[in-house]
């Protein structure tokens, strides 16, 4: 039997104040709905329908999953926009009902609801809590905490008694399709706000002899939705402290868990030590051994073992080899390729150089475009002028050679294996492997010259 999954991300989120559609606010730098259907193809779901309203065509522009699209026209209630997502369902799926801005629900707890049906029982999240204000109340037979479920209410059409009730309802469900397709098609919107909601499903189905087996997540925030600013907030933190979590189970020191975010993945290697505000943005991987400071940035990068990235450096779309020495204060932009044990000093910035074993640029100086062979030295405040104003050229720069301080290098240009380019030099021509190429300007002193002085 196929598992298929509705996931309803209709809604405007107008408590949001914002002209984003409420799904496409990025929790750990994915979007809300982003969450939610990665979770659900983990679950091997054979088709995940995604209904949307509010920006329809952003929300499709911006998910690159494959789903199937269904349009919610009318704002008619969670049962109304169901019934926009039946195309395809069969009467032997198991369906999966659920939000697309609820992200943090675990796969786990889906997979718990999925198991408990069949064709006489269907699954419903439902959680106890000390104050369910704005939950639907879980109605039991006998008024008893473990009686059979008969029903739900909404908090606004319930009565006092009711609203007493601690189970809420979470409003994920899962069914068989016969049953979803069959009970859909006798729900009314004879209530006070004149809805089809979704939860009338849970009577219809005990009045056809269809037991509800309640699941309850391990943890409260799994079933926490974001209608506001201060909610997404809330929930960045509750995801961020898991990951931190499990890079700590996994072996990593964290000079202090609740200072680092990760917005997609980061996979390491044993014995990594990261200290304060470290964020680490797509997909990371840091090797063992690796210790970084405070203060670092990095977007798709992949750090070689032994390597140390000091404070304060952003590194992004770029691999760093083994035992590299990266900071402070230092950017490497993309395409950047280090091998081992290459030293990126304060106040670098490279972009698209591809630098060799043992090789230095140590202090305030810009490669770009360019490649570095071995055991190269580069000066302090030297700079690749790769750039004419309208195209790019590269720079080559043999194993062995010493660029002096404050130099210079007009792209597109060569310097040979073991060549020596004075410092303050501007090199525009070939320099010869194993000589020194030096351009500078006859040292004159003025005598007699006055200073000027300030008019009085």
């Amino acid at each position: 039997m196929a598992i298929r999954l509705i996931i309803l991300a209709a809604g405007k989120g107008t408590r949001m104040k914002s002209q984003l559609p409420k799904v496409l606010h990025p929790l750990a730098g994915k979007p809300l709905l982003g969450h939610v259907i990665d979770t659900g193809l983990s679950l091997n779901a054979s088709g995940i329908t995604v209904v949307i309203g509010h920006g329809a065509e952003l929300v499709k522009d911006t998910i690159t999953q494959d789903v199937q699209w269904a349009m919610q026209t009318e704002q008619l209630g969670t049962a109304h926009a169901v019934m926009q997502g039946l195309e395809g369902i069969t009467d032997d799926d198991t369906v999966l009902l659920t939000y697309g801005d609820v992200p943090l629900t675990r796969a786990s707890t889906y997979q718990k609801l999925l198991d408990v049906v069949s064709d006489t029982r269907m699954g419903l999240l439902t959680l106890r809590m000390d104050d369910p204000t704005g939950y639907g109340r879980i109605l039991r037979e006998g008024n008893t905490e473990d009686g059979p479920i008969i029903g739900i209410v909404e908090q606004k059409d319930a009565s006092p008694e009711q609203i007493a009730i601690k189970e809420g309802n979470c409003g994920v469900i899962s069914i068989r399709g016969k049953w979803l397709l069959s009970l859909l098609k006798q729900i009314g919107n004879d209530n006070a706000q004149g809805e089809y909601y979704l939860t009338d499903l849970i009577g219809l189905a005990v009045q056809n002899n269809v037991a509800v087996e309640a699941i309850h997540p391990d943890d409260a925030w799994e079933t926490d939705g974001v209608n506001s600013r201060v909610q997404l907030a809330t929930l960045e933190r509750v995801h961020q402290a898991n990951q931190a979590q499990a890079l700590m189970e996994g072996g990593v020191t964290l000079h202090d868990p609740s200072r680092i975010d990760i917005r997609g993945t980061l996979t390491h290697g044993t014995d990594v030590d990261i200290d304060i505000n470290a964020v680490f943005i797509g997909n990371c991987h840091v090797g063992s051994n690796v210790t970084i400071g405070p203060n670092c940035t990095f977007e798709n990068a992949s750090i070689g073992d032994g390597t140390h990235v000091k404070a304060n450096s952003v590194i992004e779309d770029s691999v760093i080899g083994e035992n590299g020495d990266i900071g402070p204060f230092a950017r490497l932009r993309p395409g950047c390729e280090l091998a081992d044990n290459v030293k990126i000093g304060n106040f670098v910035e490279t972009k698209k150089a591809i630098i060799g074993n043992g090789s230095k640029v140590n202090h305030l100086s810009y490669v770009g475009d360019a490649e570095l062979a071995e055991n190269v030295n580069v000066g302090a405040g030297t700079i690749t002028c790769n750039y004419d104003g309208a195209n790019k050229h590269k720079t080559i720069i043999g194993s062995g050679a010493f660029i002096g301080s404050n130099a210079a290098l007009v792209a597109p240009v060569t310097i040979g294996n073991d060549a020596t380019i004075g410092a303050g030099s501007t090199i525009s021509k070939e320099a010869p492997e194993g000589k020194l190429t030096i351009t500078r300007a006859k040292q004159t002193t003025i005598d007699g010259w006055q200073r000027p002085t300030k008019k009085q």
